[in-house]
């Protein structure tokens, strides 16, 4: 299983209710293809740097999963047609090995 970031804006106008709903939501979506939650980081709402669809905020939210890499787009489609979300992006997460020490000699 490979680890994956996924950022998903979801409308300004959601109450702490309806947000609650539709991260619960996207949870349950990354569950039913395989995945596994590691961690869902609500960032708030922020503002756009430009206007798109006539809405200049959303409220963000970051999730943390493994999943297999042939369910990536099994996930994508099942969310495609969400209407809670505004936009997603779901970027693979390399992971990070500790930096071996390397003796760099200067030659004059």
């Amino acid at each position: 299983m490979n680890k994956y970031e996924a950022m998903f804006i979801f409308p300004d106008a959601f109450s702490e209710e309806q947000l609650d709903n539709a991260v619960g939501n996207v949870k349950s979506e990354i569950e039913k293809v395989g995945g596994q939650i590691e961690s869902a980081i609500r960032m708030g709402r922020r503002s756009f740097a430009r206007e798109m669809a006539k809405t200049q905020a959303g409220q963000y939210v970051v999730f943390t999963f493994a999943l297999g890499g042939k369910d990536v787009e099994a996930l994508k489609s099942n969310l495609r047609f969400n209407e809670d979300i505004f936009r997603m992006q779901i970027f693979r997460v390399e992971d990070k090995k500790p930096a071996e020490a390397v003796a760099v000699s200067e030659q004059v």
